[in-house]
C-alpha cells in the first residue's frame, strides 16, 4: 500500500494537476462567450474532462522533452525524470491517458471541437523547443495557453462563424501568459544564459525582461478593456477590471522578490477575475 501510494504521489508532482486552476477559468470564460449564457451541467463536465487531460499532456510533454535540460539545472534537477524517481515510459503512459481522455472529451462535445483537437497539441510540442531558438518562446507558451479560452468558447459556440466574439478574450490569454512566463524565467536567468537557452531575462537581463513583462501584461489589460466595452457590455463590468488592474500592479510590484509567488498565487487570483468579468455580462 505504500509503494502504491509513493507512485501515486510521484505521478500527482510530475502533472502538477494543480496549476490546471490557472487555466480553468479562462476555459469557462471562453465557454460562457459562446454560449451566450451559462453551458448546460453535462457540457461543463465534458469541458473539464477535456481541460485535464490537455493540461496533464502538455505538462507531460514539457517534462519530457526538457528532461535532459532539467537534468542539468539546479533548480529543476529534482523533478520525477532528471532524478530517475518516474521512467520515460511512466511518463509516456501519463501522457497518452490523458490523451485519451482529452481526445474523447472533445468528441463527445461536438465532432468540430474533436477536427479541431489537434491545434493545441501540436502547440504544446512545439513550445518547449521554442527557447532553444528565439526568445519569443514566452509568446509561444501564450499561443498554447490561449487554445483553452478558445476551446472553451468552441465546445458552447459549435461553430467558427462567430469567431470575432471570443478574438479579444483570446489575445488578452497569449499577452497575459507569455508576460508572467517572463516573470518565471527570471528564476533561471543566470542557467539560461549558460546553456544558451534564449529567455528575454537572458538574453536582455532580469530588469528589462520585466519591463517588458509589464508592457505585456497592459497590452492585455486593454484587450479585456475592449472586450468589456465591445463584446461583454456589462453595466457592473468596470469595477471587475479595476481589481484586475490592481492585482497586475500588485503582480509587478513583487515580481523582482518573489517571482515565484507572482507566478503562480497571484495570477491564479486573476484568472477568477477574468471569469467574474465575463459572468458579469450575462443577461
Amino acid at each position: 500500500m505504500t509503494v502504491h501510494r509513493t507512485r501515486l504521489s510521484t505521478y500527482a508532482n510530475f502533472i502538477k494537476l494543480e496549476h490546471t486552476i490557472l487555466s480553468l477559468p479562462l476555459i469557462y470564460a471562453g465557454a460562457v462567450v459562446g454560449a451566450a449564457g451559462w453551458p448546460s451541467i453535462r457540457l461543463a463536465g465534458l469541458i473539464l474532462l477535456a481541460a485535464i487531460g490537455g493540461r496533464v499532456m502538455a505538462m507531460g510533454l514539457n517534462r519530457l522533452i526538457d528532461a535532459a535540460i532539467d537534468a542539468r539545472n539546479p533548480r529543476t534537477k529534482g523533478r520525477e525524470l532528471p532524478s530517475g524517481t518516474m521512467r520515460p515510459l511512466e511518463a509516456w503512459g501519463i501522457v497518452g491517458l490523458a490523451g485519451l481522455l482529452y481526445a474523447g472529451s472533445a468528441a463527445a462535445v461536438a465532432p468540430i471541437c474533436l477536427i479541431w483537437s489537434p491545434l493545441p497539441v501540436a502547440l504544446f510540442v512545439l513550445y518547449p523547443y521554442l527557447k532553444r531558438f528565439t526568445a519569443l518562446s514566452h509568446v509561444g507558451l501564450g499561443l498554447a495557453w490561449s487554445m483553452g479560452p478558445l476551446g472553451g468558447w468552441l465546445a458552447t459556440a459549435q461553430s467558427l462563424a462567430h469567431l470575432d466574439q471570443i478574438m479579444w478574450l483570446w489575445l488578452f490569454a497569449v499577452l497575459w501568459v507569455a508576460g508572467f512566463d517572463v516573470i518565471y524565467a527570471t528564476l533561471d536567468e543566470a542557467f539560461d544564459r549558460q546553456e544558451g537557452l534564449h529567455s528575454l531575462p537572458a538574453r536582455m537581463g532580469k530588469d528589462r525582461a520585466l519591463r517588458v513583462a509589464a508592457l505585456l501584461h497592459a497590452a492585455a489589460f486593454m484587450a479585456l478593456a475592449i472586450l468589456q466595452r465591445d463584446v461583454l457590455r456589462s453595466p457592473v463590468g468596470w469595477p471587475w477590471l479595476l481589481a484586475i488592474a490592481a492585482i497586475l500592479i500588485w503582480e509587478h510590484a513583487i515580481a523582482p522578490r518573489r517571482p515565484e509567488f507572482a507566478f503562480f498565487y497571484l495570477n491564479a487570483a486573476l484568472g477568477f477575475l477574468v471569469f467574474g468579468l465575463v459572468a458579469s455580462g450575462l443577461r
